[in-house]
């Protein structure tokens, strides 16, 4: 709730709230009573719309203008080019920077000294990467069905354990079953994806320091998923 307050400088009714946090809006209420208690400037009443006044939770001296700068900048190139969840998260995120900001005179102040922007030539992430995201965060299992820069397709078990970011490719890092060994997928060539209820069973501290160990050289990554995987 707080986040998406955060994200909006007009008050919200509870009924909005309500339908994105997906609860009823007697919680709704019950919650900003709670969040009050708890100290959170939170203007309005039932019927109008509530708004967080600035400063909750994020100090104005939290940092610099050059970290908030670099901050920006690097939300800003997560909404270009992000899967939709992340690139509406790297908003409201985005949100909570600006309202740290000081001494703002008039709404031109609040724009950010720089912007990112996606090239022509750069693509979005593709749907299937929240779901790889997702999987990482649970330790799950994923069935995929991979396509390879020959044009051959193969089912695969893997286990996740990092998306790397290129400009305009991201590569899963992942434990392949099929060849009991760490590969490297194009996330725009997996067909499809579903995460397994079934956990793998390695720490993913352990994986990571394995994987780390074996592919030092992160630039490789796109010399061996280009080609077949294996």
């Amino acid at each position: 709730m707080l986040g998406l307050l955060r994200a909006r400088r007009r008050p919200v009714t509870a009924l909005e709230l309500a339908e994105e946090l997906g609860v009823s809006e007697r919680s709704v209420y019950r919650d900003v009573e709670t969040l009050r208690l708890l100290g959170a400037p939170l203007d309005g009443q039932a019927g109008v719309g509530f708004v967080l006044r600035e400063g909750f939770f994020l100090p104005n001296f939290a940092f610099s203008p050059e970290e908030l700068d670099a901050l920006v900048l690097g939300l800003g190139w997560v909404r270009e080019r992000a899967d939709n969840a992340l690139a509406q998260s790297s908003g409201s995120a985005l949100a909570k920077i600006i309202s740290s900001r000081t001494g703002r005179s008039s709404a031109a102040d609040d724009a950010p000294a720089l912007l990112a922007a996606a090239s022509v030539s750069e693509r979005s992430d593709p749907e299937q990467v929240a779901s790889l995201r997702a999987a990482i965060r649970l330790l799950r299992k994923v069935s995929m069905r991979y396509e390879d820069g020959a044009g051959s397709v193969t089912e695969r078990v893997v286990w996740p354990i990092i998306i790397v970011y290129f400009d305009d490719v991201r590569v899963l890092a992942a434990w392949c079953e099929r060849r009991s060994a760490f590969r490297h997928f194009r996330v725009d060539r997996v067909r499809m994806a579903t995460v397994l209820d079934e956990r793998y069973p390695e720490r993913r501290s352990s994986l990571m320091r394995r994987w780390r160990e074996q592919d030092r050289d992160w630039r490789s990554f796109l010399t061996v998923s280009d080609g077949a995987s294996g």
